[in-house]
């Protein structure tokens, strides 16, 4: 009876030990995949990418739109802290941009003329007119929107109905509202180019009645407002900037040849008039000699009057007859003879009367009265002068040349440096005065020195120590979070899974019973291969003892036919 009753004790004790190993091997398998599962959760956690900004300030129907295509091309994505951006993987940023670029996204919250292409049947005139204006500012957004610095634009067209009334004509305009990207700023050029982008795309609209403005409220259309430097436009000024550039670059390549590239270096300032001015001069010379003049009419008018007797007359209409025409004389007239036909004598008083009216009649009379009356026209010098002065002339040029010494090398090795000569200063001095093109009249300027240079040493930047220097920050701070990844995991390998690990793969402990031992073996009650497998370790005989009334008291059933087993053995 003891016998079977510790057989069937030791059977008791052999199952409930297999029920303990199999559920310690349950619970330790268990722990091992939990653990494993919260060290791979925990490295991957560690491990996920850097997201970057795919887009920002978009729409909600673009933003749709892309969630949507991103989730149809697995890519993973999250919004940023204030929901205004769609974050990518950082690898996967520029091909995710190219992907939904082919896709046409974003399409942006402006709308174009297609909005025209979805009107329905049977619409107001006046609907279509608001529409056809929606899509023209949506369109005129788009394209606004395609310069560097502006980020976002609006623009409201005020387009009047037109009128058959000329005195009821209103000219349209325009706002455009501009939001710039931060840090950016337009310069005048760039607004007067948005401006006349506006104002040519609607009809009838002109540049004065198109109206810019920033996010600040800053009005940058107004025209009103003069920049500084003396009133110069920005253009003006990169044409002064690149024509001192210009000549300094001219001076220092006709001077390089001589001493080398790097030892000139050549600065120039220039004045430049940008007013226009037209000039009519009309300029008469003083009067010129008859030699030098040239004539351009002449008029002669010459009056004689001719009588043989005094100027007087008695008065009546035989005074006043014409002169007889002058005749000459055919023959000499006779000697005049004495009233009674007598030739008088020679010397006498009437021969010498008679001579006198001889030859008076032989003489050709003079004229009583002479005129004559020369008009001479000569031609005016006159030169008429037009003067046009073209802008960006150049009213004064001033340059300064530095010249480095001149580097020599003697037979040893040794480098030397010397100045220059009067002579070679005197070469370089008419070299730079023909490139810059020296006017004496302008009164340009020219300035050689010759100097030793400084050795370029670099920009000395203060040191910053490492432990404030951001790219060791950075780089410090992946090493920490990698550290304390690793650490943690070596911690729930090693104080967790390992010990689990062992206890799973520790074979049971065999106590066999030694020579002398007031133990007993198990006995093998039916050849069940696991009690044959298995030895488990004895205990006293009271302990025995009350175990097997326990399982017969709880069991009967198994204990008969242990029994049964047994008396069938021993037969």
């Amino acid at each position: 009876m003891a016998a079977v009753t510790e057989a069937a004790f030791n059977n008791g004790n052999l199952l409930e030990i297999n029920r303990s190993l199999l559920s310690n091997k349950f619970v330790l398998g268990l722990g091992v995949a939990v653990v494993a599962a919260i060290m791979v959760v925990f490295w991957l956690w560690s491990q996920q990418p850097d997201y970057r900004v795919l887009f920002s300030n978009y729409a909600d129907k673009d933003g749709g739109a892309i969630v949507a295509a991103l989730e149809q091309m697995n890519v993973p994505y999250k919004f940023s802290d204030s929901g205004t951006a769609i974050l990518v993987p950082a690898t996967d940023v520029h091909q995710t941009r190219l992907k939904l670029a082919a896709q046409g996204l974003p399409k942006g919250g402006n709308i174009g003329f297609e909005l025209l292409e979805n009107q329905k049947f049977g619409v107001s005139q006046f609907v279509e007119q608001v529409n056809f204006q929606r899509a023209l500012e949506g369109e005129l957004e788009r394209t606004i929107q395609a310069v560097s610095a502006v980020e976002v634009a609006r623009i409201h067209l005020a387009i009047p109905k037109p009128s058959v009334f000329v005195r009821d004509q209103q000219r349209p305009t325009a706002s455009v509202l501009l939001n710039l990207r931060q840090g950016r700023v337009l310069d005048p050029q760039q607004v007067s180019a948005i401006v006349h982008l506006v104002a040519t795309s609607v009809p009838e609209l002109s540049v004065s009645n198109v109206t810019v403005v920033d996010q600040n409220g800053n009005l940058l259309s107004d025209t009103s407002k003069k920049s500084g430097l003396n009133n110069l436009d920005p253009s003006q000024l990169k044409y002064v900037d690149e024509l001192q550039q210009n000549i300094a670059k001219r001076v220092e390549s006709i001077i390089s040849p001589i001493i080398g590239a790097k030892n000139v270096h050549a600065e120039a300032s220039a004045e430049v008039d940008f007013s226009t001015q037209e000039q009519a001069a009309e300029i008469y010379k003083p009067n010129q000699t008859p030699e030098e003049a040239a004539i351009r009419s002449m008029q002669s008018n010459e009056s004689k009057t001719v009588g043989d007797q005094t100027n007087g007359g008695v008065p009546g209409a035989l005074s006043n007859q014409p002169p007889v025409p002058n005749t000459a004389p055919l023959n000499t007239p006779a000697p005049a003879t004495a009233a009674n036909g007598a030739t008088p004598a020679p010397g006498t008083a009437a021969a010498q009367a008679a001579a006198a009216a001889a030859a008076a009649a032989q003489t050709p009379k003079e004229p009583l009265n002479s005129q004559k009356n020369v008009t001479t026209n000569y031609e005016v010098d006159k030169t008429v002068r037009y003067t046009q002065q073209p802008m960006g002339g150049i009213k004064r040029l001033s340059v300064a040349v530095v010249v480095n010494n001149i580097q020599s090398m003697d037979a040893k090795g040794k480098v030397t440096s010397r100045a220059l000569t009067d002579a070679e200063k005197t070469q370089i001095s008419d070299l730079a005065k023909q490139a810059m093109g020296f006017n004496t009249e302008r009164g340009d300027s020219l300035t050689v020195v010759n100097s030793s240079f400084v050795a370029d040493q670099g920009e000395l930047l203060p040191s910053i120590p490492f432990w404030k220097d951001p790219e060791y920050i950075g780089m410090a701070k992946e090493f920490l979070r990698i550290g304390v990844v690793l650490l943690i995991l070596f911690m729930l390998y090693s104080r967790v899974m390992k010990p689990m690990l062992r206890k799973m793969t520790q074979p049971p402990v065999e106590n066999l019973p030694a020579p002398g031992d007031n133990q007993d073996t198990v006995v093998n009650i039916g050849g069940d291969p696991l009690l044959e497998a298995r030895k488990i370790q004895p205990k006293g005989y009271e302990q025995s003892l009350i175990a097997a009334k326990q399982i017969a008291k709880e069991n009967p059933k198994l204990v008969a036919n242990m029994v049964t087993n047994w008396v069938s053995g021993n037969e």
